[in-house]
């Protein structure tokens, strides 16, 4: 009897290590998940930029330097996104698409500042719809962040938690990084007004 009790109770356990180690995956997998949406969204971003800076550049002949910052911002950004995909969570991958997406963000605001002063591209109907484009993209973006960031933080809670921190650290489940916001400007989306 003692040894049906004592196999019942070493089940037990096993069940419950399996059971904390399929949480620990469910929850990698959710972050990961959630990265997924941040890159539909980042590329829906990064696939606006070139026909804005197209529209804009018939009007805006004089404002070269702009747009080349505004491409060059982009493909950086494009190169970010690829290496952040590749290993969603990890640190170094999270600040160099942050760092990255901040420039793109910079860049376009430079962009729409000086397309102030040209009021044929301010009235232009593509340059609006790509604009209101862009704005519900950065909206989007945001969510998914936020999602993203929501993932991680469950995660990792739930590895540095005792008793899932034993199998964690057996079974080698890393700290997943958040997507870090790089400064106040990025924490809302750009301003875009035309007319």
């Amino acid at each position: 009897m003692t040894t049906i009790v004592l196999l019942v109770v070493l089940v037990g356990i096993v069940l419950y290590i399996i059971g904390l180690y399929n949480g620990l995956v469910t929850a990698r997998n959710g972050y990961k998940n959630a990265f997924a949406q941040i890159d539909v969204q980042l590329t829906r971003r990064y696939d606006l930029i070139p026909n804005l800076v197209e529209t804009a550049k018939g009007y805006m002949k004089y404002e070269r330097e702009t747009l080349e910052a505004v491409i060059q911002a982009r493909n950086a950004a494009v190169s970010g996104l690829a290496g952040a995909k590749a290993q969603p969570g990890d640190a170094q991958a999270m600040q160099q698409l942050a760092g990255a997406d901040n420039q793109v963000t910079q860049a376009l605001g430079r962009l729409f500042a000086l397309s102030e002063a040209y009021p044929d591209l301010k009235a232009n109907q593509n340059m609006m719809q790509l604009s209101e484009e862009l704005t519900s993209t950065e909206n989007r973006v945001a969510f998914a962040r936020q999602a993203y960031n929501d993932s991680v933080m469950t995660y990792n809670n739930r590895r540095e938690t005792f008793p899932s921190s034993l199998i964690a650290a057996r079974f080698g489940f890393q700290p997943a990084e958040p997507l870090p916001i790089e400064d106040a400007s990025h924490r809302a989306a750009p301003k875009v007004a035309f007319g």
